[in-house]
């Protein structure tokens, strides 16, 4: 069991989300950035898409009240088991008393914190993620507060050497000259005009403050234009549309988006690049590349990759510590 120490109201329960369930209106939702939190269950041999902690406000301090293995991945923050000091990316055990804090990142946006067996809250709709407009999923539906105990699903214990250990390659995170976002052509992209077209792609996008897990808004020195008035139905959208508002400003919907929308879109950002955005600061230059469907695919099964070895390469490192 974990109590929680500090509480917000923006640190939530996640897991994968509900995807299936967007044909019923319901936002897909889950970890913003999946990658750190799938890394954060490699290294606990959860399954992937065992729900977690997504921690965006900071200073995050948990106490254990039972032996509890755990990762915190992500966000380069800086984090301590009481006095000890944990590398990025780590695995390790919490014995009964001790206090984990994770503060601010010197990195990043978003932490994530993972315990064997992931967390103990019944799953709504196929998942345990927190949907905090529907009100369901996670603790309560509803962000976690100071004095909240969380229990860990069942499951085997796994043996961690007691400095623990972590992953070779950290999860990436955007780099401090901003966040390169790959995008496809969405319905509306060429109703834009040419000028527009390139500017969209050329120009230094800004992640202003309005961002949260519904979506981000972009400023830039320029407005994109269409050719001509349009007016649409709403219809449906996913994580990932970038759709232009008549201010010409560009909103990138994020995982807890809306289900159905009628700005026109300009294009839509692959998956892969969805969690870097995720991990991007308020402020921080935001540019888009165009790419072919080919390209996409090949990104999505880049990463599906890159986790099975990760997954063997984890395997093999538990094989070989000495405990």
């Amino acid at each position: 069991m974990i109590e929680i120490l500090t509480g917000s109201s923006l640190n939530t329960i996640q897991d994968f989300g509900r995807r299936h369930a967007m044909a019923m209106g319901v936002a897909q939702g889950g970890a913003m950035d999946r990658l750190a939190l799938g890394y954060g269950n490699l290294l606990l041999d959860n399954p992937l898409d065992a729900a977690g902690i997504e921690i965006v406000f900071f200073p995050f301090r948990v106490r254990f009240h039972a032996e509890t293995s755990f990762a915190v991945t992500g966000a380069d923050c800086r984090v301590t088991l009481d006095d000890l000091m944990l590398p990025r990316d780590w695995a390790i055990t919490g014995r009964p008393g001790q206090t984990l804090t994770i503060r601010a990142p010197r990195q990043g946006a978003r932490a994530y914190l993972t315990v064997r067996g992931g967390l103990d809250v019944p799953a709504v709709l196929g998942a345990r993620s927190t949907d905090l407009k529907g009100g369901f999923g996670g603790l309560e539906g509803r962000a976690l507060q100071k004095g909240d105990r969380l229990t860990c699903a069942p499951a085997a214990s796994i043996r961690l050497p007691a400095a623990g250990y972590g992953l070779s390659r950290p999860c990436p995170l955007p780099s401090a000259e901003g966040t390169q976002v790959r995008v496809l052509p969405a319905a509306e992209h060429d109703i834009f005009t040419p000028e527009s077209l390139k500017t969209f792609q050329t120009a230094a996008w800004t992640l202003t403050p309005s961002a949260n897990r519904m979506g981000y808004r972009l400023q830039g020195q320029e407005t994109l234009m269409l050719t001509r008035k349009l007016n649409l139905f709403s219809h449906g959208i996913l994580p990932g549309t970038v759709q232009v508002p008549p201010a010409g400003q560009p909103i990138i919907q994020m995982m807890d988006a809306n289900t159905c929308g009628g700005y026109p879109k300009i294009a839509t950002v692959i998956e892969p690049d969805l969690r870097l955005l995720s991990q991007t600061v308020v402020r921080a230059p935001v540019h888009f590349r165009e790419i072919t469907r080919d390209d996409a695919v090949q990104a999505i099964r880049q990463d599906a990759s890159d986790l099975r070895t990760l997954a063997a390469e984890i395997s093999k490192l538990r094989t070989q510590l000495v405990f």
